[in-house]
C-alpha cells in the first residue's frame, strides 16, 4: 500500500524513476542524524538530458521544466535512500544551479520549477530555504542542477 506522499505523486500523475547512479566519485545521498543530504540532481528525464543555457538557447519555461525534473530526481533519491517517502518530515534547503548566459537574471523563476513541485508533493513540509545561482556551465550542458537537505523521521 502506498503512503501519503506516494498517493500525492500518483494524483499529480508523477511516476518516480529509478534513482540515477553517481557520474563520478561521490555518493548520491548521505544520512547523518535526522538529515538526508542529496547530491546535485541534474535535469534528466527517461535518459534524455534537458540541456541549454538560460538566456541563450533555453527560455525560462524550459528552465522551469528542467528544475521540475530535478525535483522528481531528488524525490527518486529520497525514495532510494529511505524506502518510504513518508519519512520525509521537511525539505530544509535547496541549492539550485542554473546554466546561465552572462546577462540572465531570472534564476529564481527557473528554480521555482523545483520548489513548486516539492510544495505540491510535501505541502507545508516542502517549503524550504533556498539559493538560486547562475553558473557559466553545468555537467553535460544540462540546464539545471539542484541539491537538497531534508529532515527525516
Amino acid at each position: 500500500m502506498s503512503g501519503t506522499v506516494e498517493s500525492k505523486l500518483a494524483a499529480l500523475g508523477i511516476v518516480i524513476p529509478t534513482a540515477t547512479a553517481p557520474a563520478a566519485n561521490y555518493v548520491p545521498t548521505v544520512q547523518t542524524g535526522n538529515q538526508l543530504w542529496i547530491s546535485g540532481q541534474i535535469s534528466i528525464a527517461n535518459g534524455v538530458l534537458m540541456t541549454g543555457k538560460l538566456g541563450d538557447d533555453a527560455d525560462v519555461e524550459a528552465g522551469r521544466a528542467a528544475a521540475r525534473q530535478c525535483a522528481i530526481n531528488l524525490i527518486a533519491q529520497m525514495k532510494a535512500a529511505l524506502g518510504d517517502l513518508d519519512r520525509v518530515k521537511r525539505v530544509v534547503k535547496l541549492v539550485g544551479f542554473v546554466n546561465s548566459a552572462p546577462d540572465f537574471t531570472d534564476q529564481p523563476k527557473v528554480v521555482n520549477g523545483c520548489s513548486d513541485l516539492l510544495v505540491d508533493v510535501f505541502g507545508d513540509a516542502g517549503r524550504h530555504a533556498r539559493s538560486a545561482v547562475g553558473v557559466a556551465a553545468l555537467p553535460f550542458n544540462v540546464s539545471v542542477e539542484v541539491e537538497a537537505v531534508v529532515e527525516i523521521a
